[in-house]
């Protein structure tokens, strides 16, 4: 299937479920100023995307019932084109992106009334758009103003991410392969980050966050990718226990650890591993047996990851593995925490171990998806966090099927505390792969760059 078929068809599906009278609205992203006169780097609405294959800004996709598509883009200007760059305009975007019919961008508020005349139900992404549910609501009144000439006014609004997440859960044959190529140039970039680091201390250089950043870049953009995927993650040292720490200038120092956490974005899909090493190539024996308990728990994530699984499974098998090694080390006393069993059910590893195993993965790092089971929502269990004392409401998690795509990514994180030994003090550690699942288990796609201890250490050898 050629590209231009493969979003028709994904169309034609999302307009069979708009149900008799529906029609659709998805607008790409704005572009976003920066400052005076510069804009952000321009990145696509992924909704809008995944059903046009069309990067340009300014853009408006309609899809009726019965299979109809209008697209509003940008009209050609040559004297904007000599700055911006080449439009594709609508004379042309029908032949090049199977669309029924395009007008300028300029014509929408001109159309819409006619598009939803006679309409029963508006879907549009909901809380995306600023200012969308607005300009929906302004077009409506002008349906209403012909209602007294025999115009219906759709009676329904809903949401399209209900129908567009679900559809985007499951990546098809094409949507892995670009996962795989970014999965691909993201583990060079981490390989190349590792040697850099290890190189520079020999030489006596100098080392900070920003090199190793730099190191990343490169490698992203040296084979294809359009940018990174999201704000890189270079923490060396006590940074490394700052989940969300970006890139900065601190020194990497001898003897440290750094984490990773960095992926490249490759036709508009993520890639996300996190790899920590340490900065000289040599693991610490505190820092071996931390790093070591955290692959043993992410191994037994793996093992649980396979169709047929829950979500949650993954995430509970690491939690498993983690309080039992907890004890086992010293960072929990059984004393006062109990046995492993005690250390899950009151969440005392959350000290050390307090994000989720994974996520969704897919055009967006973070990928759009319930993590509830649909055929399961209403079973609803009630409980206490032993933490917060807040009450929860549990629902069945999602069932994992062929073709989802997650990562999974243990992590531990020592900051200096009371009762905590001090050889493992700011020591920050985290590992993640991306997994697509297939029917007998998972296929790892990020392991061109090493994860066992022993294959760093040769890697940073090299």
């Amino acid at each position: 299937m050629n590209t231009s078929s493969l979003y028709a068809d994904r169309r034609a599906r999302l307009a069979a479920q708009l149900g008799a009278g529906g029609i659709a609205i998805i607008p790409t992203a704005p572009e976003r100023p920066r400052n005076r006169d510069s804009d952000f780097l321009y990145r696509h609405d992924s909704y809008f995307y995944y059903l046009t294959g069309f990067t340009e800004p300014h853009a408006t996709l309609v899809i009726t019932a019965d299979g109809q598509t209008t697209l509003f883009c940008q009209p050609k200007d040559m004297e904007r084109e000599v700055w911006d760059g080449i439009r594709l305009g609508p004379e042309a975007a029908p032949a090049a992106l199977g669309v029924s019919r395009a007008y300028s961008s300029a014509e929408l508020a001109a159309h819409m009334p006619k598009l939803l005349e006679n309409r029963s139900t508006v879907w549009y992404p909901f809380a995306i758009h600023a200012g969308l549910e607005g300009r929906v609501d302004g077009w409506l009144q002008s349906v209403r103003a012909r209602v007294r000439y025999g115009a219906l006014c759709p009676d329904q609004q809903r949401d399209l991410c209900s129908l567009l997440d679900e559809m985007r859960l499951v990546k098809d044959a094409h949507e892995q392969d670009i996962m795989r190529r970014a999965s691909a140039i993201s583990a060079r970039a981490h390989i190349r980050a590792m040697q850099r680091s290890a190189a520079m201390l020999r030489a006596g250089q100098e080392v900070r966050e920003y090199h190793l950043d730099a190191e990343l870049l490169h490698e992203f953009r040296q084979h294809g990718s359009q940018y990174p995927a999201y704000g890189s993650i270079v923490a060396g040292g006590a940074n490394a226990c700052v989940l969300h720490y970006r890139a900065d200038t601190a020194l990497i120092r001898d003897g440290d650890l750094v984490l990773i956490d960095a992926g490249c974005e490759l036709d508009g899909y993520a890639s996300d591993i996190t790899r920590t090493f340490p900065a000289n190539g040599q693991f610490t024996g505190a820092q071996r047996a931390l790093y070591d308990l955290v692959l043993a728990s992410q191994d037994a994530a793996v093992a649980a990851t396979k169709a047929g699984a829950r979500f949650v499974d993954p995430h509970e098998a690491t939690v498993a593995v983690l309080a039992q090694g907890l004890l086992d080390v010293g960072l929990l006393d059984k004393n006062k925490v109990g046995h492993a069993q005690d250390v899950i059910a009151n969440r005392s590893y959350f000290q050390f171990y307090m994000h989720r195993t994974g996520h969704w993965l897919g055009m967006d790092v973070h990928d759009c998806g319930s993590y509830v089971e649909p055929s399961q929502v209403g079973q609803v269990s009630e409980r206490k966090d032993p933490l917060s004392g807040e009450l929860i409401k549990d629902r069945p998690s999602r069932i994992l099927q062929p073709g989802m795509v997650l990562t999974i990514e243990p992590g531990l994180y020592v900051r200096p505390a009371a009762g905590v030994p001090e050889k493992f003090h700011n020591i920050g550690i985290r590992i993640e792969d991306d997994a697509i699942v297939t029917a007998t288990g998972c296929e790892l796609i990020t392991r061109g760059v090493p994860v066992k201890a022993d294959e760093i250490e040769a890697l940073m050898r090299g």
